[in-house]
């Protein structure tokens, strides 16, 4: 690929180790889903920089003893906590109107749920799509004004090489008609998130916003709660001995891609991108599952077409 994007950090690099000697006091970060697992890690590390840093949580107790362990850590005392539920859109409504009067710098829309069993919100949406995509577009375009204000601005929304499974099944997103496939449902709402932010490039690059996806690898978190350890091992994700195999990241090193996207210079003004390994990704090999991407996340009509058709799910859910 001509002119990509790289830098001094590997797929073993970790989330401290990309901040290390930056500082960004002075500057406002969110983190969804900041309390656990990636979250945290991000957190940490944005945390060690010095900024003024929001973790967005559903479990408040969770989150109120994360930001304590990181005030702790880091001696950073501007880490605060806030309610923040992406399935209920009273309650991203709510964040966002209590968000205080001041620029916003980093967004890092890192909260997810994978390959639940069928779920839907009050509205009749996939929970999967609901939550992964739908939430955090609620929450970025809220925040839109305190972007603005900030810029320029980053928001980093985190994908997976699960992608690759589905792309948006435009005709029927919420599986109202075709039999629910848990991993299908991930894949799609993984698609939405970096067609998001190719979206979100198209309409707001040139207003100083940078905005790219993320693929932080496969790291064993919370997010495998709803896989039994007999699924995992089917899908060939564990050792002999039930351990994960080489492959997969440790939290730390999994965060890293996101504070890269968050922080780096290198990457200021160039939006619409699919991160992972510290680096610009390049398309996949149809076969290759673990890394690059699929050419459907790089479509600029479908990121459009998603974005007109999110606006119009929120505005008929108010």
């Amino acid at each position: 690929m001509t002119g990509r994007i790289t830098s001094k950090f590997n797929n073993r690099s970790t989330a401290l180790d990309v901040v290390r000697g930056l500082d960004l006091r002075g500057s406002h970060a969110i983190v969804t889903g900041g309390a656990s697992g990636l979250g945290l890690e991000t957190s940490r590390a944005l945390a060690a920089t010095g900024i003024d840093l929001t973790l967005a949580v559903r479990n408040r107790e969770q989150g109120d003893a994360a930001a304590r362990r990181l005030r702790d850590e880091t001696g950073n005392p501007k880490v605060r906590v806030a309610a923040l539920d992406l399935a209920d859109l009273a309650s991203v409504q709510r964040f966002a109107d209590a968000w205080y009067d001041a620029p916003l710098h980093i967004l890092v829309n890192n909260a997810a749920i994978m390959a639940c069993p069928l779920t839907r919100t009050a509205q009749g949406w996939e929970a999967q799509f609901a939550t992964n995509h739908l939430g955090h577009f609620a929450l970025t375009t809220a925040l839109m004004p305190a972007l603005l204000k900030g810029a320029p601005s980053r928001v980093v929304t985190l994908s997976s090489s699960g992608h690759k499974i589905s792309g948006v099944e435009f005709d029927d997103i919420h599986f109202e008609h075709r039999e629910y496939d848990k991993w299908k449902a991930y894949g799609q709402a993984k698609s939405a998130n970096a067609l998001m932010s190719l979206g979100l490039h198209l309409r707001h690059g040139d207003d100083g916003i940078t905005a790219n996806a993320v693929h932080p690898g496969g790291i064993m978190t919370g997010l495998q709660k709803f896989l039994p350890i007999e699924e995992m091992r089917a899908l060939g994700w564990l050792k002999p001995d039930d351990t994960p195999l080489d492959l997969f990241k440790t939290p730390a090193q999994g965060a890293a891609t996101s504070v890269w996207a968050a922080t780096a210079a290198e990457l200021q003004g160039h939006g619409g991108l699919y991160l992972e390994d510290c680096a610009q990704s390049v398309p996949a090999e149809p076969t290759q599952r673990a890394f690059g991407y699929s050419p459907h996340i790089m479509d600029r009509d479908g990121a459009l077409r998603l974005w007109q058709m999110s606006e119009a799910m929120l505005a008929q859910a108010r």
